[in-house]
């Protein structure tokens, strides 16, 4: 769930690029010519990455969310705790997780500036103004935010009209569990050859595959832009409102064979509500072919909260072990006039989150024949408040309704500077270099050496060297090599949960790779050769808080090797088939895990060794097969598509345990696009998408907490526990996110 949602440092610069003959005929031609160069690498790059397109990402638009549209990328695994897509959604590269993704948009951060997740539901239908997405993998080029310890996403929502006309989109979907999605977009084309707004309204609902697991989003998207003789300034504000009731718990392994819609949570409020707003406003100035200058000014707001129901006693399920104290919330002991005392009680709490986020950035870039440099940085300051209220009580005692139980405050300030430079040495020799300097200071509430909750105050400095070379052989034929330093700072629960003595060290990873592309008349192919290897990289223990957030520890040595192979082979002249796999070996030399001993109230110490990382696959592949009986620009096109994603056995802590396994999975779609092009409308395309064709039940993700009690016997309410064998004394409660079976959607757009 999500803590505080803020942006981080970018570094952003958008190029633009005409010539004063194309000035002059400015009102016809397309407005293709923001370039995002600061985050996005280009194919002379020595960095593994994919680029998603826009008309990719609307063939499967439908209202899920943009993990799973991104879902058959390389190296990439997704799920959805609703098991349809719609609503909290999560995704994985090379096995990294949400808090080593990083994500822009138009070069802006987008992840959390403290847990430094990433929440997509935040932002709903924001794939229907989005133009194109890059995936970088491994630490990449220098990041916009926290660094990227698995991958980068970077979302660009420029010229979405990609026409200089006016236009208009209505966009209608309908699929499985009441999933809708209704979308609005209008464009005014260029206006005396220097004006342009777009706009866009969106609206999705769903009642999820598991029960009560339901989304009611909107969201909007506005921009204007203005194209003088040599600078541009463009203006854009997009918004999300999310009221999401609550799936994140999971459910118990032992009843999903029987109940695979199965949601604990009963509370007819059980609810995440919250709403973000973006502003961005970004600059460029070219003074020459050879010298330019950009600026964005950024602002984020976010606001909302989540509700839950805690309650005590044998039949609360999920808060089974938990005991809403009274003296926890602020309030006082009952004493009754039977003597009797009062210390604990049921209660609907709010937790709530508002922050702010605002920066600038800026970047000169110089080009020439040889040279391409570009020197930048940022100056951002984040603002978080969080706090809570009860807002019922089955003992209220001295409380009032919306009795404030918790206020902390957080200020999070980000400063980096950074250079890069592509220099051609020869015609078929290019050379990589990238330099990035970054400082946080980060001021919370958190515990002392004598466990007093008091204002702290954290100072990193990172220095963050990547190079590279890209050398091509010939038109067919190229390789590239890469190395790069990444440091990543612990996140807000790192820092909170802890105090100065015993907090985690940051991360630092050193990532090298080495590439070989092929291209000829009816392949192209990528072979990319990656190694990974963590220092102190953090990861979790088993152990969970009460609202399910994991507690990590530092490792001191870990790594994710691997192969990537990508390609498109066009089979026939309208039969292609586009296929990706990923084979790797993700290792802990070692660590400790603590578990609860329920006797003693003490911890148990057990030490592993060369265990499988949580939640890294040795293997995953896609495979897309796509076939276009006929496609005319003036009359329309169908394309149809089976797609087959398989992701293979994975565990879901870091002990490498057979009791904390997910089977391996294959999931087959099949998806049809049909546009039609006439007179009347500029196009009409019918759509349809059917998920889990084969209905295969599957789990693509799960929580996992591991105790040890020689005394312990389930009660039968407790069915999130399961017992590691008759004698062990070891028990482990697991919830799992169980994935809809066959399901499916269907969609009308009409363009004019």
């Amino acid at each position: 769930m999500k803590y505080i949602f803020s942006c981080l440092p970018a570094l952003l610069l958008v190029n633009f690029t005409i010539a004063q003959s194309e000035i002059d005929s400015i009102p016809t031609r397309q407005l293709n010519e923001f370039v995002l160069k600061a985050v996005k690498v280009y194919d002379n790059s020595p960095v593994a990455h994919e680029d998603i397109l826009k008309e990719d990402l609307d063939k499967i638009n439908h209202g899920v969310d943009i993990p799973i549209l991104l879902d058959q990328a390389t190296s990439v695994v997704t799920t959805s705790d609703a098991g349809a897509g719609v609503g909290y959604t999560g995704i994985r590269v090379r096995g990294s997780d949400a808090t080593r993704v990083n994500v822009t948009i138009n070069g802006i951060p987008l992840n959390d500036s403290e847990s430094q997740g990433t929440f997509w539901v935040d932002l709903p239908d924001l794939s229907s103004s989005t133009n194109d997405i890059q995936i970088q993998r491994g630490v990449g080029t220098s990041s916009n935010g926290a660094g990227a310890f698995g991958a980068s996403i970077n979302l660009s929502t420029f010229n979405t009209s990609n026409s200089s006309a006016p236009y208009g989109e209505i966009a209608n979907s309908f699929g499985s569990f009441n999933t809708q999605k209704n979308t609005l977009k209008l464009g005014t084309g260029l206006i005396d050859g220097k004006w342009n707004f777009e706009g866009r309204l969106s609206r999705v609902v769903s009642d999820g595959f598991v029960d009560r697991a339901s989304a009611d989003l909107s969201s909007y998207y506005l921009s204007g832009s203005y194209y003088g003789n040599k600078s541009t300034l463009r203006a854009i504000a997009f918004s999300g409102h999310e009221t999401t009731y609550q799936a994140w718990y999971g459910a118990p392994i032992r009843v999903l064979d029987t109940n695979q819609t199965y949601n604990p949570y009963q509370y007819d409020n059980e609810v995440d509500d919250y709403t973000q707003s973006h502003y961005q406003l970004h600059f460029s100035h070219f003074f020459d072919t050879k010298f330019k200058v950009n600026a964005a000014l950024h602002y984020t707001r976010g606001f909302g909260y989540y509700e839950q129901y805690k309650r005590i006693g044998q039949n609360a399920l999920i808060n089974y072990y938990s005991q809403e104290n009274l003296a926890d919330y602020g309030l006082d002991t009952i004493f009754t006039s039977s003597g009797d005392t009062i210390a604990q009680t049921d209660l609907i709490r709010r937790r709530w989150l508002d922050n702010h986020f605002y920066g600038l950035v800026y970047s000169a870039e110089y080009n020439s024949e040889k040279l391409q440099l570009i020197i930048g940085g940022g100056a951002n300051q984040y603002l978080g408040k969080h706090f809570g209220e009860v807002i019922w009580a089955q003992y209220a005692s001295n409380g009032s309704i919306r009795h404030p139980y918790y206020d902390n405050d957080a200020i999070k300030n980000d400063v980096n500077v950074y250079a890069k430079m592509n220099y051609k040495l020869k015609p078929n020799l290019d050379l990589y270099l990238d330099l990035q300097e970054r400082f946080i200071s980060y001021e919370f509430l958190g515990f002392d050496n004598d466990l007093n909750n008091i204002t702290q105050n954290a100072q990193l400095a990172f220095f963050n060297p990547k190079a590279g070379i890209n050398y091509q052989f010939n038109n067919n034929n190229k390789i590239y090599a890469f190395a790069g330093i990444g440091n990543k700072e612990p996140n807000r629960d790192d820092y909170t949960n802890s105090t100065p003595n015993s907090r985690p060290e940051h991360e630092r990873m050193l990532d090298v790779e080495l590439g070989y592309a092929l291209s000829i008349d009816r392949l192209k192919m990528n072979v990319n050769f990656y190694n990974m290897h963590y220092k102190n990289q953090l990861i979790v223990t088993g152990e969970l808080n009460d609202v399910g957030a994991a507690i990590r520890q530092n490792v001191e040595d870990s790594y994710r090797r691997g192969m990537e192979i990508s390609g498109d082979l066009r089979i026939l002249k309208n039969l292609n088939w586009k296929f990706n796999a990923t084979f790797s070996d993700n290792k802990i030399a070692s660590f400790h895990e603590y578990i609860d001993d329920w006797d003693t109230w003490g911890k148990v110490d057990s030490i592993y060794t060369n265990t499988d990382i949580a939640f890294s696959p040795s293997l995953i592949a896609s495979s897309q097969l796509v076939y276009s009986p006929f496609n005319s620009d003036k009359k329309g096109a169908l394309e149809l598509a089976f797609i087959t994603k398989y992701v293979g056995e994975q565990f879901i802590d870091n002990t490498s345990s057979i009791y904390a396994k997910l089977d391996d999975y294959v999931v087959n779609d099949f998806r049809m696009s049909y546009s039609i092009k006439n007179k009347l409308f500029k196009e009409i395309v019918l759509s349809s998408w059917i998920r889990n064709l084969f209905n295969k039940n599957y789990i693509s993700n799960a929580w996992i907490y591991r105790f040890k009690s020689d005394g312990y016997n389930p009660v039968p309410d407790d069915i999130y526990t399961n017992s590691e064998g008759e004698g062990t004394g070891r028990y482990n409660q697991i919830g799992a996110f169980n994935q809809a079976g066959i399901n499916f959607f269907v969609g009308l757009t009409v363009k004019f």
